[in-house]
C-alpha cells in the first residue's frame, strides 16, 4: 500500500500545484500584456456600462437585434441550450423566435432570415452577428429612426470586420458598436 500511496499523494500535490498555482499565475501573467490587461473592452454610454465582447440584449425595435442567448446573456453562467435540433422544445423556440422577427421585420420573406438571428450561439454570448444579419434589419430601423436606409447601411459597412486576414472566418458586425453608432445619429 505504501508503494501506492505516496507516489498518489506526491502526485495529488504536485498536479494541485501546478493547476492551482502555476498554470493560473502564467495565464494572469499573458494577460497582462493583452489590451485592457485580460479585464475586456469596457464601454461606458449614457450611464450604462457595456462589454464589447459580451453579448447584450437589445429587444426595441429601433436597434439592431443581437444572436439570441439559452442563458439571457448573464456572462456568469454562459452556455447553450444542449437541445438537439430534432428537439421538440427548440424547434418551438426556433419557430417562435421567427414569428418575432417576422412580425417586427414586415416584408421580410422567411428563407432569408439568418440563422444566427433565431437560434442562441454555444455561449450564448456572442457579441456579433453577420453582415447579412445587420442588413436584414436596415429597412426597419431606417423607418423607426426616420434615417434613410444607405446612411444605415453605411453605419452597418462600417462596422464590419473582416475575416481573419482575409480568410479565416466570417466577416462580422459587433452589435454593441452597431447600436452605439446608431445613437449618435
Amino acid at each position: 500500500m505504501k508503494t501506492n500511496l505516496f507516489p498518489a499523494i506526491k502526485l495529488t500535490i504536485v498536479t494541485l500545484l501546478f493547476f492551482g498555482v502555476v498554470y493560473p499565475a502564467i495565464v494572469w501573467a499573458i494577460a497582462q500584456l493583452a489590451p485592457n490587461k485580460g479585464q475586456g473592452e469596457v464601454v461606458n454610454a449614457d450611464g450604462k456600462r457595456y462589454y464589447v465582447n459580451i453579448g447584450q440584449a437589445f429587444t426595441e425595435d429601433r436597434f439592431f437585434n443581437s444572436r439570441p442567448s439559452a442563458v439571457s446573456y448573464n456572462a456568469a453562467g454562459s452556455g447553450g441550450s444542449n437541445k438537439a435540433p430534432s428537439n421538440k422544445e427548440y424547434l418551438a423556440v426556433v419557430q417562435a423566435r421567427i414569428d418575432t422577427f417576422l412580425v417586427h421585420n414586415p416584408g421580410i420573406d422567411r428563407k432569408d432570415i439568418p440563422v444566427e438571428l433565431v437560434t442562441a450561439s454555444g455561449s450564448g454570448l456572442d457579441p456579433d452577428i453577420s453582415r447579412k444579419a445587420a442588413l436584414i434589419q436596415v429597412k426597419r430601423i431606417a423607418a423607426l429612426r426616420s434615417v434613410n436606409e444607405d446612411k444605415i447601411r453605411q453605419i452597418v459597412e462600417s462596422h464590419t470586420e473582416k475575416p481573419l486576414l482575409g480568410m479565416f472566418g466570417p466577416g462580422k458586425v459587433n452589435v454593441l458598436s452597431l447600436n452605439l453608432a446608431l445613437e449618435k445619429l
